[in-house]
């Protein structure tokens, strides 16, 4: 649940200008989310949002452009919480994930420095990730594999 509320947190600012903790709760739950500005406040933190001038001059919540040292943590994260199986098929590696979880999994590998991936596609519990090649599919698979075990 927490995984499709961050999805839906990252839509809503990247769609409209939030500029608050209330107004981001407020599309939460028009939205089918029940939470309170605690667990939005968490959210925004692990999110790691910042406030940035939007379209109209307000200061507005969005992600932050730079977050390469902390997002492989949150990256590292929500692999080991969310695939199940991860396996290759010449140059297309398939990952299973819990259900409605797929999103945020591959929304993590997108935001990665993986120079080998192509392109990820996401349904609701699976993945598709196209590799350059079918060389470089079974070690990145590896790598993948070694990032959930931790």
């Amino acid at each position: 649940m927490r995984y499709a509320r961050h999805q839906k947190i990252l839509e809503l600012i990247n769609a409209h200008e939030i500029d608050t903790q209330e107004r981001l709760v407020e599309k939460l739950r028009e939205a089918g989310f029940n939470v309170t500005q605690a667990t939005v406040s968490r959210d925004i933190r692990e999110l790691q949002l910042v406030k940035q001038a939007g379209p109209s001059g307000r200061s507005c919540y969005a992600q932050n452009a730079s977050k390469d040292a902390p997002i492989s943590e949150r990256f590292r994260k929500i692999l080991r919480e969310t695939i199940l199986s991860i396996e290759s098929a010449e140059n297309i590696i398939v990952i299973k994930t819990l259900s409605g979880c797929a999103n945020a999994a591959a929304e993590a590998i997108d935001t990665s420095n993986f120079p080998e991936i192509v392109g990820t596609l996401a349904g609701d519990n699976t993945i598709f990730m196209a590799v350059a090649s079918k060389d470089a599919a079974l070690p990145l698979v590896e790598q993948f594999r070694d990032m959930i075990r931790k």
